[in-house]
């Protein structure tokens, strides 16, 4: 298996950490943060500029048609610096959806002006019952004259208080737990009888609670087959743990870096901390774990399009316990090497500690795949 990047991921990869190097320092972030939106509008448009939103997307919709490598190697840089535009939400997760789902007029009318910065998306799925169990949906779909109505609730919907457009399940038939049944539908996020409560998660990301009351939707805005599209939320969810995979890599990266820094400047009795040896088998036992999980987030990548299901949920679940518990390690090991500097929030090392938990945690955590992978081998 060639793990050599072409010449164009590698441009793609040094144009990206060239435009963050710019534009995203800790103090620009904290910046970034007091915007009304959470993250910084001007550098989506530089995204955009940059074809960074229309990355996977194909050509006839503006997009460059790039893969899962490339979307790894810009979550990876957006890791590194702690990136809180609403690019999963956008392009991984809700770009994901419609590439998976859309018809060609959907694709048509939405992915040029997501491409274009002039659209964000939301991948609205979780409930608040459900925990980690995809198949675990209440909200409910009824057909009508003119297309659907739906009502209930969707819970921490990443970047939901402010996308344009919401990519939200809903059951047509079937009991609560039922994989049959389930369909995608489109939903302007403005639109009467949707309302949202924004709040911010503990690493500072947007996400919202999202209440459906009445919501009329189209025929023109059902996504796939009605009913029948549960494996394309179990494929835009293994994308987003390909993604959110990377990022963890980019954030230890930083935190190891930050680390090995901190260990040669801090003085301690006349000398450099990082000359005990203890602390050097620490960093040392953190460069491997951040490897292991790099390794884990390339098996991700390489997989979110195999055909076979079954290979590609035991893999994806590999790499989801993997990278969490190498993030962990790597995370835990960084604040307790910087000691009581690592816990304030006018550094930077805790702020990486708290999105990798926040990752950890999305589209279930190392222990709820490992009881999926146990299952599998009984």
């Amino acid at each position: 298996m060639d793990f050599e990047l072409s010449d164009e991921q590698r441009l793609l990869r040094d144009s990206v950490d060239r435009l963050l190097a710019d534009h995203y320092g800790f103090a620009q972030r904290r910046g970034y943060l007091a915007e009304p939106e959470g993250w910084s509008t001007a550098l989506w448009s530089r995204y955009a500029e940059q074809g960074l939103l229309g990355l996977p997307f194909a050509e006839e919709y503006g997009g460059f048609g790039g893969g899962a490598i490339e979307i790894m190697l810009v979550m990876e840089a957006f890791g590194r610096v702690l990136a809180l535009e609403p690019y999963l939400a956008t392009v991984v997760l809700g770009g994901a959806a419609l590439r998976l789902a859309g018809s060609a007029a959907q694709k048509s009318a939405i992915l040029p002006q997501v491409a274009e910065g002039h659209m964000t998306l939301a991948f609205a799925h979780g409930e608040r019952q459900a925990r980690y169990d995809l198949t675990d949906v209440l909200t409910t779909a009824k057909p009508t004259a003119r297309g659907w109505v739906l009502d209930g609730a969707k819970s921490v919907v990443a970047h939901g208080d402010g996308a344009d457009r919401l990519v939200l399940s809903a059951r047509i038939a079937g009991e609560r737990d039922d994989p049959d049944g389930i369909g995608l539908f489109l939903v302007d996020a403005r639109t009467n009888g949707v309302a949202r409560r924004s709040y911010p998660m503990r690493d500072g990301t947007r996400a919202a609670e999202i209440a459906l009351s009445g919501v009329e939707v189209a025929h023109d805005d059902v996504l796939g087959e009605p009913g029948a599209v549960f494996p394309i939320i179990e494929r835009v969810v293994e994308a987003g743990i390909a993604a959110t995979s990377a990022e963890a890599v980019g954030a230890m990266e930083a935190m190891h870096a930050m680390t090995l820094e901190y260990l040669k400047t801090r003085q301690q009795f006349g000398k450099p901390i990082g000359q005990n040896q203890a602390l050097q088998h620490r960093s040392a036992e953190m460069l491997i774990a951040l490897e292991q999980g790099r390794s884990m987030a390339m098996l991700a990548a390489m997989t979110v399009d195999e055909p076979d299901p079954e290979e590609r949920a035991h893999n994806i679940a590999m790499a989801k316990v993997g990278v969490g518990q190498a993030s962990r390690f790597v995370a835990q090991n960084a604040v307790q090497l910087h000691g009581g500097i690592g816990m304030t929030e006018e550094y930077a090392v805790g702020h990486y500690f708290r999105r990798c938990m926040v990752i950890e945690h999305m589209f279930g955590d190392p222990a709820h795949h490992l009881s999926r992978l146990a299952d599998r081998v009984q």
